[in-house]
């Protein structure tokens, strides 16, 4: 668990609004943390780890 939101594999960009974001559907007081900043271990954290597939395959 994490509050790096940065590093999250659900933490998209959004090219329609230009801007960054959180692709899990979170409820209204999850949302307020998120956008407060204060989502501390967030339930939905993955680590964006762009080699993950590559060490897969071999």
């Amino acid at each position: 668990m994490s509050k790096n939101c940065e590093s999250c594999f659900n933490y998209i960009y959004d090219e329609e609004y230009d801007c960054y974001e959180c692709q899990m559907s979170l409820d209204e007081d999850e949302m307020v943390r998120f956008l407060q900043d204060i989502f501390d271990n967030c339930p939905y954290f993955q680590m964006n780890d762009e080699y993950k597939i590559v060490r897969k395959q071999m």
